[in-house]
């Protein structure tokens, strides 16, 4: 069975909104800074395996700067930039574990 080109595809929003939005956007938050932090750490751990991709709004705009993981669906928010992309690349994307500290809380339907 085919496993798929890659490991992990981590979604990094880009979204941007007026600066008056209410809900805020990920895009004017750093997410640029974001996704060029998260493809230097991955190849500077050797998560090869995985892609950050830019991503239009994921819903999640009052939370803060976010990203997603696929395929387990693990949902960051990003207070510091090196520190929790850092935190993501090496114990998520390498290491196999959700880094509970920077995840997001459950959407509230």
């Amino acid at each position: 069975m085919n496993e798929g080109y890659y490991r992990h595809h981590v979604f990094v929003c880009m979204n941007d909104r007026p600066a008056e939005h209410p809900r805020g956007c990920c895009g004017s938050e750093r997410g640029g800074q974001i996704r060029d932090a998260l493809a230097r750490h991955m190849r500077a751990t050797g998560a090869g395996q995985s892609r950050a991709n830019k991503s239009g709004c994921l819903d999640r705009c009052e939370l803060g700067p976010c990203l997603v993981v696929y395929p387990e669906q693990v949902w960051y928010r990003i207070d510091d930039i090196e520190t929790d992309v850092a935190a993501i690349v090496q114990e998520h994307l390498v290491g196999g574990r959700v880094v509970a500290r920077l995840v997001l809380p459950d959407r509230a339907d």
